[in-house]
Formats: C-alpha cells, structure tokens, sequence
C-alpha cells in the first residue's frame, strides 16, 4: 500500500497495490482516453509523494484539477476516476404540454401550402420555441418529416403462391435440376471523366469531376450502353454472363440458348424471373415449348427483388461501376467480364434466410393499412 501527501491541506490519499495495477494499465493503455490518463497519472504521483508543483509541471493540468482528482479519488476509487459527474442543463426544461402541441403538429398538421414537408424552422414559428428544441423533440421521439420511407405493395392475386414457390426453389431446389435466377440490367453507361481525378493520400479523399463523358460504339442504336443478361445459379453461386446492345425477347432468347449449351443434358433446368414482358413474349413460350426441361417461375408484380441474381448487380454496380472510368463501350463490357470471371473463381451458394410466412404476413398488413387510410 502506497501513501501520497498533498499540499492541500491534510490532504492524503492511499493507493493499494490492486489500484495501482489498474492506473498503471490505463497509463500504458495506447486506447485510454486522455483525461483517464491524466486522472491516472495524478494519482500515481501523488501515490509516489510528488508534490503539487511538480504533478503540475509534468502533467500540465492546473492546481485545482490536481485537487479534484486526488479527492475524486479518495471518494469513489479508480471507478470514480473513470467516471464524469453529470451536470444539469442549463437550458431550462420544456413544459410537457408545448412539447405535445410540437409532437402533434409534426404528425398531424400539414405543413405550409408553399412546402411539402416541415422543416425545423417553419416548426418553430408555427410552435413558438427554438430550433434547437424542435430538433432536439423530433429526435427523441423518432420523427424526421423530411424522411421518407419508399414501399410498393404487390397487387399481384397469386402474390403467396409465388412467393412460396420461388422461396421454396431457393430453400428446397429440386433433385437433378439446376435452379437459375435470371434477369438484365439495362441502360449501364460507358461513363468516362471530363479531367482526370487524383488519388487518394493520407488525410485526402480521391477526388473524380462531377461532370462526364459518355462513350458508345458508331451508329449503335443502344446510344453507349450496354445491357447485362445474367443468370445466377443459386446451388453453387456461379455467374453466366452476357453483354448486348439491346435487351429485347430476341437477346433473351439467344442467351437462353448459351444457357441451354452450358447445363448438363440431363440437368433440368427451373428459372426464377420478374414480369418483363421480354420474358413473356410469344416466341419465348414457343421456345420453352421446344425446350421441355425448362421451367420458368415468375415473382409477384413488383417483387424483382425475390430474384437472387439482383444482389449480384448490386455487388457489380458497388464494386465495379459506381465509380469506374470506361474509355469505351468495349472498356466497359471488358470490365464486366473480367467483374464475372473473378466472381465465378470464388463463388458463394445463395443462402435464403427470410421466412415466406412472414413476407406474405406483411404484405397483409400493408395492404390493411392502406385500405384503412383511404
């Protein structure tokens, strides 16, 4: 057991082995706080019968916070010193009853006929209290007007049974049969910079121009796109991928054929894709008519995303086009080759994790809540 002596008066304070461990390990601790170092530090000299002055001089905190943590230490322990009392607002409380009329009018009234929402200072004027505090009254009871949350409830009538069946392709596929998700991604851009950006350096973020160039091939009636057609295979997370200029039922069909050239012969073969009417065309029922190991199960309406292979684009846009610079149609179709032939070295199974039960139980809700708003 160490004992320290202040100046302070009769001030003294003892420091257990067990306490010292523990300021000693905050001391050398390189993710302590500052100010748990200081207070740790305090006590240590103090501990060690250094002076005032000098814990002064060596820490460089005035007398009077020497003071306060020598007897913060002697009150409550090394706890105490890990630990800042709570001081009281100075802003005065809002009554209960204004910050009601702020809740209620946020929620209930419209807001001024030259706006679509409120915002923190027309709230203000029309409550009569300060900015700070409606911010401060939205916060804490979870209410963003200038937020909003964008849904679209399928109005398809076999909205449960599709679901049950594309969920349960993805959670029990079939026996001897591949499982496919297959839609496009339409309108990608050869987007090349005006200028050349820098690269990013300590305490510097890259920087790209907000204004582009748009590249396309001669006379293509696609006017510099180009559209993805992508088939994932849910049991073995494998891509097949193919570029076209446009994404007509005549491109679905052709890449439906290098599908049918890929899969095994005596694979069947059950296809999980949206409502385009591309897919639907009657020269696609004619060539399924021809193709009798093909099965196609079609999402709900407005549902694109039960289809697995829109992660897949998602990952791509994230990774690979959000920021790219393509100097050509060609430089861009080349980067989504080479974006699939590095997915497919390491692929992932597509895992389905949500419940059917659950999806079909809030599109319920959904609906019953609207039927009640109206």
């Amino acid at each position: 057991m160490w004992y320290g002596y202040s100046m302070r008066g009769n001030l003294g304070l003892f420091v257990s082995s067990g306490d010292r461990a523990r300021l000693a390990a905050i001391v050398a601790d390189r993710n302590s706080r500052q100010k748990h170092v200081w207070r740790a530090a305090v006590v240590l000299l103090t501990g060690d019968r250094v002076g005032t002055a000098e814990i002064m001089r060596r820490i460089g905190l005035s007398k009077p916070s020497v003071w306060r943590w020598q007897e913060r230490y002697i009150e409550a322990g090394v706890d105490g010193l890990l630990r800042d009392k709570t001081r009281p607002s100075r802003i005065p409380r809002l009554a209960d009853a204004k910050v009601a009329l702020v809740v209620r009018l946020t929620m209930e009234e419209p807001p001024p006929a030259d706006a679509t929402h409120w915002t923190v200072r027309a709230m203000a004027e029309r409550s009569g209290v300060s900015t700070a505090m409606v911010h401060r009254i939205w916060q804490e009871n979870g209410l963003a007007p200038h937020r909003f949350r964008q849904f679209k409830l399928s109005n398809d009538p076999a909205f449960a049974a599709k679901v049950e069946d594309v969920v349960g392709l993805y959670v029990d596929p079939p026996q001897h049969a591949v499982v496919l998700s297959i839609d496009e991604k339409s309108q990608i851009q050869a987007l090349d910079r005006s200028q050349p950006g820098l690269p990013m350096k300590r305490g510097r973020l890259a920087t790209m121009t907000h204004d582009y160039k748009r590249h396309g091939l001669p006379r293509a009636r696609s006017g510099g796109t180009t559209t993805l057609f992508a088939a994932l295979n849910v049991l073995d997370g494998t891509v097949i991928g193919q570029n076209r200029q446009r994404h007509r039922h005549q491109e679905f069909i052709q890449f439906l054929n290098a599908i049918e050239r890929q899969v095994p012969a005596d694979k069947e073969i059950h296809v999980v894709l949206d409502n385009y009417a591309a897919h639907k065309h009657a020269k696609v029922r004619a060539w399924l008519a021809r193709h009798p190991r093909w099965t196609f199960h079609f999402t709900p309406t407005s549902c694109s995303w039960l289809n697995a292979v829109e992660g897949f684009f998602a990952n791509l846009t994230r990774r690979r086009l959000k920021y790219g610079v393509f100097h050509s149609l060609v430089d861009l179709q080349q980067a989504i080759n080479t974006f699939i032939q590095m997915h497919n070295e390491k692929p992932k199974p597509f895992a389905w994790k949500a419940d059917p039960k659950a999806i079909i139980a809030a599109a319920k809700r959904g609906h019953q809540v609207l039927e009640t708003i109206h």
